[in-house]
């Protein structure tokens, strides 16, 4: 046979006439389960991406910052060192901070200890990042009073604290702690300041155990020493940021500064997430061996079912490899149905899964509201006030379902569902090659 252009169309006839006979779902299902593998893939690791990059990115834009220099000087040669800083390409925001491990009281009732962060006045202004993630619930951020504080929302909760009180932080962190007058607390430093803002960062460990406030105030009540922190304009690029700043530090009096990136003092928690994502999509990943065990057992089926076909195919001049790619088509025109239609479905769940979550609650809570008026005259039973949620704000500590798509992750995926039938099409078409055709047409 003259060309291969012929391949595709006996293929595209294959499968439309297996399509057509009612005795063989086989095709259907293997794009559905192709289809639904996609789906869940797909709505799975963007809710996963919401939920960790939500995370990340609160200890990243509030927390530790993309790098940090710890020991920064406190004196004009420190000042003159954050401007050239400050000043290079990667650089997008240096904030000098200083922490204070320590234990506040409530006016009213109540202690918890907390990490309480000395900042700048105009560090909301400096860090746009840090700006966006804090939301004030009451009040603002308002450092510029020396006896300011600003709580996150549930220790506000914790210490019955509102804008206006008075609390008392004690700062049991410096070498001082341990020496000084017993009566005195021990070295402990007693400070009192007023609230001028509650805020959430959506992180439950920062808004129970976090608090802001003036960074020259700071000083006065603990010895600790200044850190910078640095918000670089691309965070994956902390490699190239490290090696612009060491270039500044070249002077032999900074020698003793050492930087840090946020890869470096976050890795057990952030090899933690990658570890669960990969976990995760290699379980999700089984619907995909499945279905394409599914597809290899129905291309075995289709292999045999047209022997006397591929005889005549190959008696007129077709090579093993050109019948084998008919085959191989077939699977490959299941991989793209079934993944487009996953693929498709899935990105307008994951960029819509609010009203999807919002439609599933209101389908159980249907089903739940009927069963209960159903039961009810027999079990003497009232239906609960409250009803169904996925994420009830009461369990988890959220206000909505994050989602993101990442577009190599998507890409991989459409992969992955294509793959797993072009595979399985694959090895089931081997039999072609043990087809004789002198053996098939003898009896014909």
């Amino acid at each position: 046979m003259a060309g291969q252009g012929w391949i595709g169309f006996v293929a595209i006839r294959y499968f439309r006439g297996r399509r057509r006979n009612t005795h063989s779902p086989a095709p259907v299902l293997a794009i559905l389960g192709i289809a639904t593998g996609v789906l869940a893939l797909t709505v799975i690791i963007a809710v996963m991406n919401g939920f960790q990059l939500g995370f990340i990115e609160s200890i990243l834009e509030i927390s530790s910052y993309h790098l940090r220099i710890e020991a920064f000087p406190q004196d004009g040669r420190g000042e003159m060192l954050g401007e050239k800083i400050s000043a290079l390409p990667a650089v997008k925001a240096t904030i000098p901070f200083r922490e204070i491990q320590g234990i506040i009281r409530g006016q009213q009732r109540g202690h918890h200890g907390a990490v309480v962060r000395g900042l700048p006045p105009d560090a909301m202004e400096r860090d746009a990042g840090m700006a966006e993630k804090l939301v004030f619930e009451r009040g603002s951020f308002n450092l510029e009073d020396r006896f300011s504080i600003l709580l996150g929302a549930e220790l506000a909760r914790r210490l019955d604290a509102n804008i206006g009180d008075w609390i008392t932080l004690v700062s049991v962190s410096g070498e001082d702690f341990f020496s000084g007058d017993e009566e005195d607390g021990g070295g402990a430093d007693n400070s009192r300041f007023l609230v001028k803002g509650i805020f959430r960062s959506g992180f439950y460990e920062y808004d129970l155990s976090w608090g802001f406030i003036n960074i020259e105030r700071s000083a006065e009540i603990s010895d600790e020493d200044l850190l910078l922190g640095i918000k670089l304009k691309n965070r994956w690029q902390d490699r190239a940021g490290i090696e612009q700043i060491r270039k500044v530090l070249g002077d032999p009096m900074m020698l003793n500064l050492h930087v840090s990136s946020w890869r470096d003092y976050n890795r057990a928690f952030f090899g933690a997430l990658r570890t669960e994502k990969l976990f995760m999509f290699v379980l999700v990943g089984l619907i995909f061996i499945v279905v394409g065990l599914n597809i290899f057992q129905a291309q075995r089926r289709s292999v045999l079912e047209r022997r006397e076909e591929i005889g005549l195919l190959r008696a007129v001049g077709a090579t093993d490899m050109a019948v084998r790619l008919i085959f191989v088509w077939d699977g490959v025109i299941i991989g793209i149905a079934g993944a487009g239609i996953g693929m498709l479905l899935g990105l307008l769940i994951a960029c819509n899964i609010a009203a999807f979550f919002s439609i599933l609650e209101w389908v159980v809570n249907f089903f739940i509201g009927i069963l209960n008026v159903v039961t009810s005259p027999f079990l003497g039973l009232e239906a609960a006030g409250e009803g169904f949620a996925i994420f009830s704000p009461t369990v988890f500590y959220i206000k909505e379902i994050p989602s993101r798509l990442i577009p190599h992750e998507v890409l991989v995926i459409f992969l992955f569902g294509l793959f797993s039938a072009l595979l399985a099409a694959w090895f089931a078409s081997g039999r072609v090659s043990r087809t004789r055709p002198a053996e098939v047409l003898r009896y014909e």
